[in-house]
């Protein structure tokens, strides 16, 4: 017999038992679309995160903590910290303008700039909130780490310009984007004033009365409007109000912005927190990263992140898969009922086809085409279901998050490995699940079988 005989046959064997077909397809449909929406999940989450990862160039990416116990707050890699063994001047050492210096003489190095923030009351109009403040040099916020929505980047580093992100935008309820710019905002700033403390005067102060701090207030101009980061963020850039240097000297505030400051104030190595280097290529990353942790300070690389992400989900497509199979377990069960099923009925046909010349082969290969067929059916409504099902989970979460002026992403991603790695998945866990059956059929006696009614 030709396989176009098999399959001619298959599909007329199948067509005479159009309810029970049915209702296997459909188990296996389940299954499938099942195990496609689950690894699509998965797919379309690493999706995101790699694209986001890239058009903020974070591969690019290092952070350089100071040494000692204080780098445990930022939650990196211990293997990256130094250790005070370690530390060639067996001493910590601080991160200020002149490691940035030896930073920016490393090769490999594209440019370096010190993460400061300082707590300080934005206002526009009647509407205030408080944030820190984040300081980017001009040439930062023309890169990609800043993608703006609306307006320009600084120009200069002196310039009373403002960035703020959409985030604040909506908090302040200034409008939309494009309608802010070249509005006026003011940032007020607390410093200390020691003048205005008066050591005789101790009930006053315990009363919150004459506190040792001043407010300054400045005034910036809007020109730009940072988007929504999406998925993943960018870790350089925490806050979503950004001003240049130049501006940011001219303002008072306090030297600390956390209490780990406090700590290496303390222990008089009050430096920059943290410093952030560009890369002029992820290749150059180790390298970068061992010369300055042998200076003694402790790093963190955006990539290594990335590489422990991906590890996560593989996991995580391996429990999605493993929760999808047990629906294709059960779809197999149904193939082998039905294929039991059409043998006990057909069980005359079966002897007749051996009584005239029919091999045990020919007749295990009509119930391995019919259980394929089946397969195949089920693998490719399964895969449109799953897709279909996606679409519609896809748009309520987006419908959701556009509340919370998130923007549009897709969380299922279908490759094409996975659309015909699901069909083939179906033929063989039917063919696996047609085994039994055929061998069963083969088995049949023409005797007895032309014996029974």
């Amino acid at each position: 017999m030709k396989i176009s005989d098999y399959l001619e046959l298959s599909f007329s064997n199948l067509w005479k038992r159009k309810l029970r077909t049915f209702l296997t397809v459909f188990g296996v449909t389940i299954g499938i679309g099942a195990l496609v929406a689950m690894v699509g999940f998965g797919k379309g989450m690493q999706k995101n995160m790699t694209e986001s990862f890239e058009s903020l160039d974070l591969f690019n990416s290092l952070t350089v903590f100071p040494s000692g116990p204080t780098s445990q707050r930022f939650g990196f890699d211990p293997d990256d910290q130094v250790k005070p063994e370690e530390n060639p001047k067996g001493q910590n050492v601080i991160l200020d303008d002149e490691a940035i210096k030896r930073f920016e003489m490393l090769e490999g190095v594209q440019s370096v700039f010190p993460e400061i923030r300082f707590p300080a009351l934005v206002k526009y109009k009647d509407a205030e909130e408080l944030r820190l403040v984040q300081v980017i040099p001009a040439r930062i916020a023309s890169s990609k780490l800043i993608k703006l929505e609306a307006g320009k980047p600084f120009g200069r580093d002196n310039e009373d310009s403002i960035i703020i992100a959409r985030s604040l935008l909506r908090s302040l309820k200034m409008g939309d984007p494009a309608s802010v710019l070249g509005q006026k905002i003011e940032i007020a700033s607390i410093a200390f004033d020691f003048t205005a403390f008066n050591p005789m005067d101790i009930p006053s102060f315990l009363q919150g009365n004459k506190l040792p701090f001043k407010k300054t207030t400045h005034e910036f101009t809007v020109i730009g409007v940072m988007g929504e980061m999406g998925f993943g963020g960018s870790s350089p850039l925490q806050s979503d109000v950004f001003i240049p240097p130049g501006s940011a000297q001219r303002i008072e505030k306090l030297p600390f912005t956390n209490i780990w400051d406090l700590f290496r104030a303390r222990q008089g190595t009050l430096g920059y927190s943290a410093v952030n280097i560009r890369l002029s290529s992820p290749r150059t990353a180790e390298s970068v990263k061992r010369q300055i942790q042998d200076m003694g300070f402790s790093t963190f690389a955006m990539i290594d992140q990335f590489n422990q992400i991906k590890t996560s989900f593989v996991y995580m497509d391996m429990i999605l898969a493993a929760v999808a199979m047990i629906a294709i377990f059960v779809a197999s069960l149904g193939i082998i009922n039905t294929m039991v099923m059409s043998i006990l009925e057909r069980y005359s046909e079966i002897g007749v086809m051996k009584a005239v010349g029919g091999s045990d082969r020919d007749i295990q290969k009509i119930f391995f085409f019919e259980s394929s067929s089946i397969g195949f059916m089920g693998g490719v409504l399964g895969l449109a279901l799953g897709w279909v099902v996606s679409r519609v989970i896809n748009r309520i979460i987006n419908f959701f998050l556009a509340k919370q002026g998130l923007p549009f992403l897709e969380y299922f991603s279908f490759p094409l490995w996975l659309c015909l790695g699901a069909i083939a998945f179906a033929i063989i866990v039917s063919l696996v699940s047609g085994i039994y059956p055929a061998y069963r059929a083969a088995k049949v006696d023409p005797v007895v079988a032309l014996r029974h009614d």
